[in-house]
């Protein structure tokens, strides 16, 4: 049996099934491993995060899968799960190995592994998407936008996209605090991410005048329109789950 131990990144999981399919591994007794747990009667092989190979498998996935279903690939191995490298890689080997047409990966949701790697994908766009409703920009002294979130999986990749291209001309940095990882936006330019250490993180902002004035404003506004027979508790938190509260303006 062949182990290959990757880092938790997209470019280490890819590289590692492009070495699987470039050494002509048995796919039956190969494992894509983000732990160090040893397993008894295995080969283990590290794997270095490769570019260019990470290039390649991107490209082919998109020509044989598709669009949509490459990128739900990419969302998969975003998740927090530690079997996401494994149920991901036996995806891409059923796919091809059953020549899937694009839009039809995840068709067989049977099989444990493309039912893992799907459901994984879906989490994490699910997330994706509260953390674009939920998220909240504040203001800093110095006019640059600043924004802390603490999401189950890392989405920051999926988010940076979006807020770039409904604010171009804005500085702003989304902070996810659980992985200590800034995602930066110079105005008018790329948009890059960036792993601080731990003496980076982000204590005593300091809010703008209109910042706190504005914030003020927007608690009175959603305490006002609260009509008090109307309160459904268990409502509300299926609408907007406690664990995005701490990071939003209304709730401080």
């Amino acid at each position: 049996m062949i182990v290959y131990r990757c880092e938790d990144t997209l470019e280490s999981v890819f590289t590692a099934i492009y070495q699987a399919y470039e050494e002509k591994r048995n796919h039956e007794d190969t494992i894509l491993c983000l732990t160090d747990d040893p397993i008894l009667f295995a080969e283990d092989i590290a794997v270095e995060a490769d570019e260019e190979k990470t290039r390649k498998v991107m490209g082919t996935l998109r020509l044989r899968f598709g669009q949509e279903d490459s990128e739900r690939l990419c969302m998969a191995l975003a998740s927090n799960d530690e079997e996401k490298a494994q149920a991901v890689y036996r995806t891409v080997v059923l796919g091809l190995r059953c020549r899937c047409r694009p839009g039809h990966l995840f068709d067989n949701l049977a099989d444990r592994d493309i039912h893992k790697a799907f459901a994984l994908g879906r989490g994490v766009s699910t997330e994706t998407g509260h953390q674009k409703q939920f998220l909240r920009f504040q203001e800093l002294e110095n006019g640059m936008l600043f924004s802390r979130i603490g999401p189950k999986n890392d989405v920051m990749v999926f988010l940076m996209p979006h807020f770039a291209d409904r604010l171009p001309i804005e500085n702003f940095v989304i902070y996810d605090e659980k992985r200590n990882l800034f995602g930066v936006h110079p105005a008018g330019k790329q948009w890059y991410l960036l792993l601080g250490e731990e003496t980076d993180r982000p204590a005593g902002l300091c809010y703008s005048a209109a910042e706190a004035q504005y914030q003020e404003l927007f608690r009175q506004f959603c305490h006002t329109i609260t009509i008090e027979d109307r309160r459904n508790r268990k409502l509300q938190m299926g609408m907007l789950p406690l664990r995005f509260r701490e990071y939003m303006v209304e709730f401080n």
